[in-house]
């Protein structure tokens, strides 16, 4: 591509559309993430009792395993939620964006 075509698309309104959509959605899921893991921490440093306790009465399974094991499946979710928004909605914008800059180079 030409320095032309990425200057057509970098002021296209959709790019600047794209570039926000795309970033809100990626800080919105990074915080979650960090919230959970920093959340985690902090109960391993202030409760760690806790995460010792059984699930139910004789269970091997400690709170701690089931936590972790939720967060571990549900990052697995977000990655997949992630994965899909992109290569529907952040996609096609992109392909807008391309042939929009493409149309006006011809």
């Amino acid at each position: 591509m030409s320095s032309k075509m990425y200057e057509l698309m970098r002021v296209n309104p959709k790019f600047q559309q794209l570039v926000t959509r795309r970033g809100r959605y990626a800080w919105t899921l990074a915080a979650i993430v960090l919230t959970m893991f920093y959340g985690f921490v902090m109960v391993v440093a202030f409760k760690p009792a806790s995460l010792g306790q059984p699930i139910a009465e004789g269970s091997m399974l400690t709170t701690g395993v089931f936590v972790e094991l939720f967060m571990f499946i549900f990052f697995w979710a977000l990655t997949a939620l992630y994965v899909r928004r992109a290569n529907t909605e952040f996609d096609a914008l992109t392909e807008e964006i391309v042939m929009d800059a493409w149309k006006e180079t011809k």
